[in-house]
């Protein structure tokens, strides 16, 4: 867990180091968050990001248990925050000449979409008619092949490459 005013540059350093080096599922609280930086910490690998003002020791324990399960948990309001970054960045790459997504296939790219929206995994089941351990092959499938961390850092990747 990183606890930090902001996720400013050195504490950035500081998740990379956490996420990368030794290979933890981060939970990152913190009093304030721009777009910039909410982006750059899901890049990071964060696997939850709690507001300071409702880090209560229940959610708190929410937080790290998802992180524990390798799923994210996002306030809400950062959800639609990292929501309109990715329709923003879909839009701009897709006004790109031969920027069209390669690398996922249809199923990897239903399923991340609904991962963005912040659907669970039950959820995204019943919507695409999956069963639920399909849902978590196929993204246990696609976190392995890229090397990603976790479901947040697999939403950013396939943002940032134009896959959604």
């Amino acid at each position: 867990m990183l606890v930090a005013e902001s996720a400013d540059a050195a504490a950035t350093a500081a998740l990379r180091r956490l996420v990368r080096g030794a290979g933890q599922q981060v939970v990152l609280v913190v009093d304030r968050l721009r777009e910039t930086e909410l982006m750059e910490a899901v890049e990071c690998g964060v696997a939850a990001i709690l507001w300071r003002r409702e880090a209560t020791p229940e959610r708190l324990g929410r937080a790290v248990l998802a992180a524990a399960r390798g799923e994210g948990d996002l306030p809400a309001d950062l959800q639609g925050r990292l929501i309109a970054q990715v329709g923003r960045l879909q839009r701009s790459v897709q006004g790109m000449p031969g920027q069209a997504p390669a690398g996922l296939s249809e199923r990897e790219s239903d399923v991340l979409r609904l991962v963005a929206e912040g659907w669970d995994t039950g959820e995204i089941a019943a919507r695409l008619s999956y069963s639920e351990r399909t849902v978590k092959n196929v993204l246990h499938g696609l976190t392995t092949r890229l090397q990603l961390r976790n479901r947040a850092h697999a939403v950013a990747h396939a943002v940032r490459e134009g896959y959604i």
